[in-house]
């Protein structure tokens, strides 16, 4: 019988588990790794006064992408999770005092927009839905779920149609300036602009096929049972289940390459897994800087792209009054230009920043007083790895966005007890090589689609997976990241001849 290929992935966020499960189920010996304590990565919790938060990603979207790696493992997402569609895709709020709901049902939306911006707005809102689905689906097939393409090969697969589609919002366009040409009004401008930040990007550098996350969304949003963290926990209950070793609290130190290919794993405890294959599921930062080993900075173009957004973060535990929340809600800041300009060309926390509230236990009815799970998030520089983070700047900063809330109506106890406040510095020291980095590199250009790495690395035998490589960043991007890789692993088997370790006295083999 042929002896089952051994491959360790590193790193157990949403990439590394789908990687994992998939390898594990095609019957490889999986050896799981990660320095925190659960799986999950960028999905995590924190617990203040007793209540569990989401402190992440908080937005479930692309659910067929779930479906179809389900299915490829024989089971079936409805098994597994429990998912409520959301009739509000998210409330959005300005300074000026007005307010709109982005429904799920998108002629309830033009009806909205029609009362609220006039019957021209709500013309241009069907016209605008109409081009993000062309977007949105002729990029799917030929970019989301295929292996890094190039230029050339973009072009290629998207054919005569796809190309005119692309051509139709101007691919040399920023997403700014496609929005100026869909919207008059300048409030809906600035709420499709804001999908620039789902990439980590700003809207005034990010190309103009970002429209295409207003379709994602469009398709369907949810809430989990459970919190984001069911999706981790469930993936790596998979995993198990197919024979995949899962060690938590278990850190990388180096990637090994012998005779010009990947021959193990050395762990920051001295241990030394042999391996045929690794799928690295970090920011390729890590690699880049030489965190995995000198070896591996070969995975990864040496000049370093621009990072992407931050965030400065408040978990809290605590009542919340005045306007009514529903589950995803945007308070937009009345100088959308100078928060970006303040956040990528000064490095700084923005003077009056957007800020984004998941209110985790709407919708639905909650008693008057009580308190609920609500996570804040105002977007930041990824200077987290720089020295001129300091207490002061970041107590103003959240000074000031509790004024701001205030302002708009929403009286928004940041500084309750238990309040959990997490810096670009806090994302860091958890991101290897990232300073904080939530999406990898920014996309701004519009070659930044093409400048991530794919799957498979110019080092044999080292693949790799997460927001940092194509398709891109978020949760659903970052299991297709994970698909991809494990589709490419099971493409090239590795011919398993080995050599034989040798124990050292340090307590770690080496072949």
């Amino acid at each position: 019988m042929a002896e089952a290929t051994r491959t360790v992935v590193v790193g157990a966020g949403v990439g590394g588990l789908v990687g994992a499960l998939r390898l594990a189920h095609r019957g490889q010996r999986v050896t799981l790794l990660d320095s925190a304590l659960q799986p999950g990565g960028k999905v995590h919790t924190q617990t203040v006064e007793g209540a569990r938060i989401d402190s992440g990603p908080t937005v479930f979207t692309m659910r067929w992408v779930f479906d179809e790696i389900l299915r490829s493992v024989g089971t079936r997402l409805e098994d597994h999770l429990r998912l409520t569609p959301l009739s509000v895709l998210a409330r959005h709020f300005w300074d000026d005092g007005s307010q709109l709901d982005l429904l799920a049902d998108t002629e309830a939306s033009e009806a909205a927009i029609a009362d609220w911006a006039g019957g021209e707005e709500a013309r241009r809102f069907r016209s605008f839905c109409a081009r993000a689905r062309a977007v949105h689906d002729a990029l799917e097939g030929p970019f989301m779920r295929s292996p890094r393409p190039g230029m050339l090969e973009l072009m290629a697969r998207l054919g005569p149609t796809g190309l005119r589609v692309l051509g139709s919002v101007g691919p040399m366009r920023t997403l700014w300036q496609q929005m100026g040409r869909e919207f008059r009004d300048p409030r809906l401008q600035q709420l499709f602009a804001r999908y620039a930040t789902y990439c980590g990007s700003s809207p005034w550098q990010a190309p103009a096929t970002l429209m295409l996350v207003a379709q994602v969304e469009m398709d369907g949003v949810w809430s989990v049972e459970g919190g984001m963290s069911a999706v981790t926990r469930m993936l790596a209950q998979l995993a198990r289940d197919r024979g995949a070793t899962l060690r938590m609290g278990c850190s990388a130190r180096r990637i090994d390459v012998q005779q010009g290919r990947v021959r193990g794993v050395e762990l920051a405890t001295g241990e030394y897994l042999p391996a045929d294959q690794v799928l690295f599921n970090g920011d390729v930062a890590a690699l880049r800087q030489g965190l995995m080993g000198p070896a591996v900075r070969a995975a990864v173009p040496s000049q370093a792209p621009p990072r992407a957004l931050s965030a400065l973060t408040w978990a809290l535990h605590a009542p919340v009054q005045g306007v009514a929340l529903e589950r995803h809600n945007v308070f937009f800041c009345p100088d959308y230009a100078r928060e970006f300009d303040d956040i990528f060309r000064h490095q700084r926390l923005p003077r009056q920043p957007t800020v984004y509230v998941c209110a985790q236990d709407r919708p639905g009815p909650l008693p008057q007083g009580a308190p609920e799970r609500v996570l804040a998030l105002v977007n930041a520089p990824a200077t987290g790895d720089q020295p001129h983070w300091r207490d002061e700047d970041l107590d103003t900063c959240q000074a000031t966005t509790t004024r701001f809330l205030s302002h708009l109506g929403l009286q928004l106890p940041l500084y309750s007890p238990g309040t959990r406040r997490t810096t670009p510095q806090d994302f860091h020291r958890r991101f290897a090589g990232s300073g904080g980095a939530l999406y990898g590199q920014a996309t701004h250009g519009w070659t930044g689609i093409f400048r991530r790495p794919g799957s498979q690395s110019p080092v044999r035998g080292l693949y790799l997976a997460g927001g940092s490589v194509h398709p891109g960043p978020g949760v659903p991007m970052a299991a297709l990241s994970g698909q991809l890789a494990a589709e490419a692993m099971l493409a090239n088997p590795v011919s398993i001849s080995r050599f034989r370790p040798v124990a050292t006295s340090g307590g770690m083999s080496t072949p």
